[in-house]
């Protein structure tokens, strides 16, 4: 995709899904996507909202479908591993609705599952702070952005309100958030997921360095939830200069949103205070690299299939009134 069709689309994102379009059903409006209720299924729509710091700062055209596909596309290949909640012709082409994803309700887990290949992010800070990593004592002497002999599973709390809190696995048997034997299931299903994610970004010429799983319970059973190894869940860098870049002590090349959060802590902005004046040509930039992320872990070229919102409302609508 050209950096003039990115232009071109400035004035026409999908800031939100109109309450209209619902035709009656409860919306749930999340930072970035907002969710239709029926009786037993939701309608997932992806905006083209952009959030850093935990608000929502402006938007990027194409963003929404290029989250909604790209865990598609995961969905698709790791269907072996774990049931997901996406229901029988309800992905984005299928719809024909690059943003939009038909789901089964699902019981979900209340807890975000956390896996890390890397020493880097929040996990990076805490060490290098002296503290453990969502209860974990790590060796010392490790270095940023050092891979791990074995991917950590570092879970947090849903929390209705604020910043989720790191919990650790012991801590969440302990306060029966879940079971015992659940959680086996999750740490077993979640590392299985890593495993394959890795492989597949690997053969792209990717790392993936880490990543957010939700679950759900389905009949008793664990489901697969929400998104999957998307640009905004995980964290990527280019394989082919990872050690030169290690090495060195440099920043990996990042391959998601990262230097969008970077661009703002430059201007003094980290979540507190007034927030910048984003230009479109930062807008325009941080598009591009969501498109890159889609072609570069897919290996497809970007095509978007949306409309314009007006159209996407309306077919929205029609979505909701004769399937959910």
């Amino acid at each position: 995709m050209r950096e003039s069709e990115v232009e071109a689309a400035l004035g026409s994102v999908f800031s939100a899904l109109d309450e209209a379009a619902c035709c009656g059903r409860p919306l749930y409006k999340g930072k970035v996507r907002d969710v239709v209720s029926g009786e037993k299924s939701l309608l997932l729509v992806a905006s083209d909202r952009l959030s850093a710091f935990d608000r929502v700062l402006t938007t990027v055209p194409f963003k929404g479908e290029v989250l909604s596909r790209v865990s598609a596309w995961w969905f698709e290949r790791c269907a072996d591993i774990l049931p997901t909640h996406v229901l029988p012709g309800g992905d984005p082409v299928s719809l024909g609705i690059g943003r939009a994803t038909l789901v089964r309700k699902v019981e979900m887990l209340p807890i975000e599952v956390v896996v890390r290949g890397y020493l880097t992010g929040s996990a990076w800070r805490d060490y290098n702070a002296g503290r453990s990593v969502s209860g974990i004592e790590l060796p010392q002497g490790l270095s940023r952005n050092e891979r791990f002999p074995v991917p950590l599973i570092t879970p947090s709390t849903k929390e209705d309100g604020g910043h989720d809190r790191p919990i650790s696995g012991s801590e969440i048997v302990a306060s029966d958030i879940v079971s015992a034997d659940l959680w086996h299931k999750v740490e077993t299903s979640a590392l299985a997921l890593f495993r394959r994610g890795q492989e597949l970004a690997s053969s792209s010429g990717l790392i993936l360095v880490d990543t957010k799983y939700e679950f759900g319970l389905e009949g008793g059973g664990l489901v697969l939830a929400d998104e999957l190894h998307s640009p905004d869940s995980s964290r990527y860098w280019w394989a082919d200069s990872y050690d030169r870049l290690f090495f060195a002590g440099d920043d990996q090349r990042e391959l998601d949103k990262e230097p969008f959060r970077r661009w703002l802590t430059e201007r003094g902005y980290s979540g507190e205070g007034v927030v910048p004046p984003i230009p479109d040509s930062v807008r325009v930039e941080t598009a591009l690299r969501y498109v890159q992320a889609y072609e570069a872990i897919t290996g497809e070229n970007f095509e978007s299939i949306g409309a314009d919102p007006q159209a996407e409302n309306r077919s929205l609508a029609r979505i909701v009134s004769e399937r959910l």
